[in-house]
């Protein structure tokens, strides 16, 4: 877990970019039906727009908003760390599960020209997404990132 802001920052850069690549290729997956080279490059060209609203979500809002739940409801600070860990990383990614189910419906929108279909499409997006963000946070993304996190970076090595 980051002990800081600056690697606080670094943390989310790295594992926002982790769940926008993988969960907007499984939209485009879902979207095309398929997975070849086309749903990955359609995925990649999605990509940067997707990234930066993520990161602008994730860091100003939803960021503050989990931890403040999970420290409130959730867990305490003598809990283990594995228990802190899951419990902030639930409280993340429901959240950013309905702000980028939203994105992926006006997106989808701006690309149809359907705009009357974007509540019905936000709200077919939310449990399609999260039955894969979650468990792809908690079991795959969030193992990794903080394992390459603390490789890249041991602890005491970023200073506040």
């Amino acid at each position: 877990m980051p002990q800081n802001k600056r690697e606080s920052l670094i943390y989310t850069v790295m594992m926002c970019f982790f769940m926008v690549f993988w969960m907007g290729t499984y939209n485009v997956i879902l979207q095309y039906g398929t997975f070849n080279l086309e749903v990955l490059i359609a995925s990649w060209i999605g990509f940067p727009i997707a990234y930066v609203f993520a990161m602008i979500c994730d860091w100003f809002i939803v960021s503050k908003l989990a931890k403040g739940v999970a420290f409130k409801f959730l867990v305490k600070p003598q809990d283990s760390m594995i228990k802190k860990i899951i419990c902030i990383s639930c409280c993340m990614a429901i959240p950013m599960v309905i702000i980028m189910s939203l994105y992926g419906a006006v997106e989808g929108a701006f690309h149809t020209g359907n705009w009357g279909g974007i509540f019905m499409g936000w709200i077919i997006n939310i449990p399609r997404n999260f039955i894969m963000a979650v468990p792809l946070q908690l079991l795959i993304a969030g193992p990794i990132v903080r394992k390459v996190f603390r490789s890249l970076f041991p602890e005491g090595k970023v200073l506040a």
